[in-house]
C-alpha cells in the first residue's frame, strides 16, 4: 500500500458494530470473501467464508471527521488486523454515490465510461469513471469513483473489483425476486441518501438515487417515482431496507402515505453466524448482495 494513498487518521474510528464468528480464522484468508462499502455514512465490512456460503463477520465505522470521503477506507486498513492482509478469495469495494448510469450492454465500449457518463456527471479531475457489468441482466453500471480510493484499492488489492452501491442492491434484489413477479418498488435508505428500484419480472425499470434532508423529500421522492411508473401508494406494495429503525421519524412518514409497506429479508440462500442475531434483517443488504456479484 503507497504511504501516499494511505492518511493518518486523528482519531480511531468509532464502532458502530464489530461482530466476527470464533470461526474466522486470519491465517486462512483464501477461504474468504472480503466485502467492502464506502460512503457518507463510513465503511462497512463484511467476510464470507466460501465454502459455507456464510457470513462470519460484520463490521461497521462511522466517518471520520475531518477525513475526506475518499480517505476514509485507507485510513482504516493502515490501523485494521485484517484489511492490511493479502491473500483474500475475492475483494469487491462497492462506492455510495449518485454519479451512476445504466446501460445495455451491447452499447457499451470499454475506455468510453467517461463519455457515458457525461450524460448525467461529469468527471472531476479528482475522479475516475469505472463501468461494472451485469451479466444476467446484459447491462452495465457506469458510475464515478474518487480516483485516490480507486488508485489504493488497485494496489492494495489488485484483483479486487470495483462497483457501484446500486450494482450490488440491483443484483440481492434481482436474487430474491420471482421470474414472474409485478412490478414492485424497493428502497435502500443511507446517510442521506434514498436509492429507489423498481423491478418487474426479473428486469429493472428505474433506479435512482435521490439526496434528502427530511422525511418530508423521503415520501416525495417515493411518492413521485410510483406516481411516473402508475403505482398506487394504496395498493402496491414498498419493500425497503437501510438505516433506520420502526419507530423512526422516517420509517413513520413511509408508513402514513404508504399502505403496504414492509421491511426487506437479507439475502436468500446465503448463511450469517449466529454473532449477527441482533442486526435487525433489513440493515446491510448491500453489503451482504456483495456476495451475489461477480
Amino acid at each position: 500500500m503507497s504511504a501516499t494513498l494511505v492518511p493518518t487518521a486523528s482519531a480511531a474510528p468509532t464502532v458502530l458494530a464489530h461482530l466476527r464468528d470464533e470461526t474466522l480464522d486470519a491465517s486462512r484468508l483464501g477461504a474468504y470473501n472480503l466485502y467492502l462499502t464506502v460512503g457518507p455514512a463510513g465503511v462497512r465490512i463484511g467476510i464470507a467464508d466460501v465454502q459455507r456460503n456464510k457470513f462470519v463477520a460484520l463490521e461497521d465505522y462511522a466517518t471520520q471527521p475531518g477525513l475526506p470521503a475518499a480517505a476514509q477506507l485507507p485510513a482504516l486498513a493502515a490501523q485494521h488486523d485484517l484489511l492490511s492482509l493479502a491473500g483474500w478469495n475475492k475483494v469487491r469495494l462497492a462506492v455510495h454515490n449518485r454519479a451512476f448510469t445504466l446501460l445495455p450492454a451491447p452499447l457499451f465500449a470499454p475506455g468510453d465510461e467517461a463519455t457515458y457518463l457525461q450524460l448525467h456527471h461529469a468527471c472531476a479531475p479528482t475522479e475516475t469513471a469505472c463501468a461494472y457489468r451485469h451479466t444476467g441482466l446484459d447491462i452495465v453500471s457506469v458510475f464515478a469513483a474518487d480516483r485516490p480510493l480507486a488508485d489504493w484499492f488497485r494496489q492494495a488489492y489488485p484483483t479486487g473489483r470495483l462497483l457501484h452501491q446500486t450494482s450490488a442492491l440491483l443484483e440481492g434484489v434481482l436474487h430474491q425476486s420471482e421470474a414472474a413477479a409485478p412490478r414492485r418498488v424497493y428502497l435502500n435508505i443511507g446517510h442521506q441518501e434514498l436509492t429507489v428500484l423498481v423491478m418487474r419480472s426479473k428486469r429493472p425499470e428505474l433506479c435512482n438515487v435521490f439526496a434528502f434532508t427530511t422525511p418530508e423529500d423521503l415520501i416525495y421522492y417515493t411518492i413521485l417515482v410510483m406516481q411516473e411508473l402508475q403505482l398506487n401508494p394504496d395498493q402496491d406494495p414498498v419493500i425497503v431496507w437501510g438505516d433506520l429503525l420502526h419507530d423512526s421519524e422516517l420509517f413513520s412518514v413511509l408508513r402514513k402515505y404508504i399502505r403496504h409497506l414492509r421491511f426487506g429479508n437479507r439475502p436468500f440462500d446465503l448463511r450469517y453466524s449466529y454473532r449477527l442475531n441482533d442486526l435487525t434483517e433489513y440493515r446491510y443488504f448491500d453489503l451482504y448482495a456483495l456476495h451475489l456479484c461477480e
